[in-house]
C-alpha cells in the first residue's frame, strides 16, 4: 500500500508520480535477469518480456491519459535494451513493436493488431481461483484440450497455461477481496506439486503430438474445409507432407464426416488430430491417461495421538483505559489502506462521556457502522466484546447495528475492522475501498423521542495490527519466552491464541494441515504464514451437478464442493519445515473453534482409475506400487471412477491380464485392444472401453 500512499499517485494511468516509480521497478527487474543471464540473447530461457498486463480490459475509464499511459510503456520497454520481443496482453491498440496477445478460455479466434504479429495466447485459463463461500470451479481437461487444439488449428504460433502449477497465497498476498488462501486453479500441477490426472497426462499427449506437427504447423500453407454443420477439416500442407485438425464446435452433436475419402466420427465440442491427414491420433474429447484420485493421510505421531495445546487470549487492555491510544490519531475516518498495511487488523476507537444531562444517557442506544468497504467488523464497549458483520464477496456495503448500553461517564467504543485481501483488478483498483469508510452513528431512542449522534469526526484512535502480531507472537523463539496456559484448553474462544509441536511427517509428499472445526483467524508454521483460514465458511449448497465439458466454459460452470468448508486443507511447503526435531504451528483465532481436531498429514495418490477407448496404449503409475485391481473391465462398461459397472458384453480375461501386468509394480504399460486383453464378443458396440480402477501402496 505504500504505492497507493504516496501523495499526488495515480496508479496505471499518465501519472507521472506513479511512472517514476514504475520505471524504477521495471528497470530493476529487467537488470537482475540480465545480470544472471537469464535472456534467451544471453543463453537463458526467457524468450519474451511483458510490460502491463491486460489493461486494455479497464483502460476506457482512464479516457486520453490511458492511451498517453500505454505509449509511455512501449517507450519504457524498448529502452531496456533487450534482443527479445515484448508482449502486452488484450492491448488491441499496443504500440509497434508491442505485441499484442489474447488471454482467456478461448483464443482461437483471437487476430492481432498487425498483420506482421504472430498469434499469441499468453494465459490459457486451466480453471478459476476459489473465493470464501463459493463452491469450487473446475475446467475439464476435454475443454481445455479442445481450446489448444483449435487454437493451433486456427494459426496460432504460442500458447502459455494460466496456471499450469497451482500454488498458495501464503501469508496476506490472497486478493480479489475474498480470495481464499489455495490458489489451485485446477491446474495440471496441482497446490502441492501432485501430477493432477487426468488433465496432466491428456495435455501431455496433445503437446508431443503438436510438437511432432511442428514442420508442417510452421511451414505448412493451412486451407479450410467445410464438413457440414459446425464442423471444419484445416489442412497444413509443405507440398510433401500434410498434418490436420478436424473441429467439431457443436455443443451437443456428435459428427460423421467423410474427409479425403475417409469416415470419421467426432464427438461434439472436440477437435480430431490427424498428423498424417489419414490417420486419428489424438481426440480432444476421448481421455486415454489415468485419473489419480488424491486422499488426505495422517502423518503419525501426534497427529492420531492427539496434539499438546497451548493458548492465550489477545489482550485488550488498551480498550479500557480512561485514555485510549493507539499508533495515530485524526478526527475522521479512514481507508484501511491509509494506515500502515502490516496487518489484515486495524482497531478504530473513541469514546464519548455522557452525563445525566446528555439525551443519550439511559436511552436505549445502537452503535451503527455504515461503510461502504467492510470485509469483516467487530465491535467493543469499554473493553467488552458485543458483536460481529461479515460482508458477502461483491457486496462490501455494510450497515452494522449494535445495541449498547452506555455508563455514566466515558465510554470507549472501539471496532476492529479486518480486510479479506484488497480489490486487486479493475480500473482503479487500488481505490476499492477498505475499513469504515461511511459513517459511525449512535443511535437512542429515549421518551419515544429519537436522538442522532454522528461520531464520523471524533477523534479516533487508530491501532495497526494485534498486540500478539506486534510481539512476534508467531515466531517461535519470542513465543517460547511469553506465558502461555496448558490447562483448561479455551475452545470456542473469540480473539485467541493456540500454540502446539509436531515433527516432520516422514516421506517426501506434500504437507498439509487439516484445520476442521476452526473458525477464521491466520496461522504460522516456524513463524513462516501458510496463510489465512476460514473453515467455518461453507460454500453454496447449490450449482453442483455432474458436469458436460461440451460448450464454452465459464467459471460458474462444473462445480464441486458445495455445503462444505470452502477450504479446509492448508498446505506446508516441507521447506518451512525442520527435517529432523520439532516444528512449532501458532494460530489466531477470530470466530472461535477447536484445535483439537486439527491433524497434520500428506497429500497422496491413494486410487488410480482409467477409461481409455480400444486402440489406445495407456501408461499406469502409482507413486509406489500398484496395490490391487479392484475393477478390470473390457467391452462396453459403463460409469465413472468408484462407480464403474459391467456392460452387457466384457472380456473374460481382461481382468487376469491387467493384474499380472500391474500388481506389485509402480507402473505399468497396457495396449487396451482384443489383442492384449481378450475378445469380449461386443457386436454391436461401436467403441470399446477398458475401465479400471486400482489401489496404489
Amino acid at each position: 500500500m505504500w504505492l497507493h500512499n504516496l501523495p499526488g499517485i495515480k496508479l496505471r494511468t499518465n501519472n507521472q508520480v506513479y511512472k517514476d516509480e514504475m520505471a524504477t521497478f521495471t528497470k530493476l527487474i529487467v537488470d537482475m535477469c540480465k545480470k544472471e543471464n537469464l535472456f534467451a540473447s544471453q543463453g537463458g530461457p526467457i524468450i519474451l518480456a511483458q510490460i502491463e498486463n491486460e489493461y486494455g480490459d479497464i483502460m476506457k475509464p482512464y479516457k486520453k491519459e490511458g492511451t498517453e499511459y500505454i505509449k509511455w510503456c512501449s517507450q519504457l520497454a524498448q529502452a531496456q535494451n533487450i534482443a527479445e520481443p515484448w508482449i502486452m496482453c488484450q492491448q488491441a491498440d499496443a504500440p509497434e513493436p508491442m505485441i499484442n496477445t489474447c488471454n482467456g478460455y478461448y483464443c482461437d479466434s483471437f487476430i492481432p493488431n498487425r498483420l506482421t504479429s504472430p498469434k499469441f495466447w499468453t494465459e490459457n485459463w486451466s480453471g478459476w481461483y476459489k473465493a470464501w463461500g463459493e463452491s469450487h470451479p473446475h475446467r475439464p481437461v476435454e475443454d481445455l484440450a479442445y481450446a489448444v487444439a483449435r487454437f493451433f488449428q486456427k494459426g496460432g504460433s504460442l500458447q502459455n497455461y494460466y496456471m499450469y502449477h497451482g500454488g498458495t497465497d501464503f501469508g496476506r498476498t490472497a486478493g480479489g477481496p475474498f480470495m481464499a488462501t489455495s490458489y489451485d486453479y485446477d491446474a495440471p500441477l496441482d497446490e502441492y506439486g501432485n501430477i493432477y490426472q487426468p488433465k496432466w497426462g491428456h495435455l501431455k499427449q496433445l503437446h508431443e503430438l503438436l510438437y511432432s506437427m511442428e514442420n508442417n504447423l510452421l511451414q505448412g500453407e493451412p486451407r479450410t474445409q467445410d464438413l457440414g454443420t459446425n464442423v471444419e477439416a484445416t489442412i497444413y500442407s509443405t507440398g510433401v507432407k500434410s498434418s490436420c485438425f478436424i473441429a467439431n464446435n457443436d455443443s451437443a452433436n456428435d459428427a460423421s464426416v467423410s474427409f479425403q475419402g475417409k469416415q470419421y466420427s467426432i464427438p461434439a465440442w472436440s477437435v480430431s488430430v490427424l498428423p498424417d491427414c489419414n490417420q486419428e491420433v489424438y481426440n480432444t474429447a476421448k481421455v486415454n491417461t489415468q485419473t489419480n484420485v488424491m486422499v488426505m493421510k495422517s502423518s503419525g505421531g501426534e497427529a492420531e495421538q492427539g496434539l499438546q495445546w497451548l493458548w492465550r487470549v489477545e489482550p485488550f487492555k488498551n480498550l479500557k483505559s480512561s485514555q485510549l491510544q493507539g499508533d495515530f490519531s485524526l478526527n475522521r475516518l479512514i481507508d484501511q489502506k491509509e494506515a500502515n498495511d502490516t496487518s489484515d487488523y486495524l482497531w478504530y476507537m473513541t469514546s464519548i462521556t455522557i452525563d445525566e444531562t446528555d439525551p443519550l444517557f439511559g436511552a436505549k442506544v445502537t452503535l451503527r457502522v455504515d461503510t461502504k468497504g467492510g470485509h469483516v467488523l467487530h465491535s467493543f464497549l469499554n473493553g467488552r466484546y458485543k458483536a460481529d458483520k461479515l460482508a458477502t464477496r461483491g457486496n462490501y456495503h455494510l450497515i452494522f447495528d449494535t445495541p449498547l448500553q452506555l455508563v455514566k461517564g466515558v465510554n470507549n467504543i472501539a471496532i476492529l475492522s479486518i480486510t479479506v485481501g484488497f480489490q486487486n483488478y479493475g480500473p482503479f483498483f487500488d481505490k476499492g475501498p477498505a475499513g469504515i469508510v461511511g459513517t459511525v452513528q449512535l443511535l437512542g431512542t429515549k421518551d419515544n423521542k429519537t436522538v442522532t449522534r454522528d461520531l464520523s469526526t471524533n477523534q479516533w484512535f487508530y491501532k495497526v495490527g494485534l498486540d500478539g502480531e506486534k510481539r512476534g507472537m508467531f515466531k517461535a523463539e519470542t513465543s517460547a519466552k511469553m506465558q502461555w496456559h496448558s490447562s483448561n484448553l479455551a475452545l470456542g474462544s473469540k480473539f485467541t491464541w493456540y500454540k502446539t509441536t509436531f515433527k516432520s511427517p516422514y516421506g517426501k509428499d506434500p504437507v498439509v494441515m487439516d484445520f476442521a472445526g476452526m473458525g477464521k483467524g491466520h496461522a504460522w508454521v516456524n513463524g513462516n504464514s501458510i496463510g489465512r483460514y476460514w473453515p467455518s465458511f461453507l460454500t453454496n449448497a447449490d450449482g453442483c451437478q455432474e458436469c458436460d465439458y461440451r460448450g464454452g466454459y465459464k467459471p460458474d460452470k462444473c462445480r464441486t464442493n458445495c455445503g462444505n468448508a470452502t477450504q479446509r486443507w492448508y498446505h506446508v511447503p516441507r521447506s518451512f519445515l525442520n527435517p529432523s526435531g520439532e516444528n512449532t504451528l501458532i494460530m489466531f483465532e477470530e470466530y472461535g473453534g477447536n484445535p483439537t481436531y486439527i491433524k497434520i498429514q500428506t497429500s497422496s495418490v491413494d486410487k488410480i482409475c482409467a477409461n481409455p477407448y480400444e486402440g489406445a496404449t495407456i501408461v499406469l503409475t502409482c507413486p509406489s506400487t500398484i496395490k490391487e485391481i479392484k475393477v478390470a473391465s473390457f467391452g462396453d462398461p459403463t460409469g465413472v471412477c468408484g462407480g464403474y459397472k459391467k456392460g452387457i458384453c466384457e472380456s473374460t480375461s481382461a481382468f487376469s491380464t491387467i493384474n499380472k501386468a500391474c500388481v506389485g509394480k509402480p507402473t505399468c504399460t497396457i495396449n487396451v485392444s482384443e489383442a492384449t486383453l481378450g475378445p469380449t464378443g461386443c457386436t454391436a458396440v461401436p467403441i470399446r472401453r477398458l475401465a479400471m480402477e486400482a489401489t496404489c501402496g
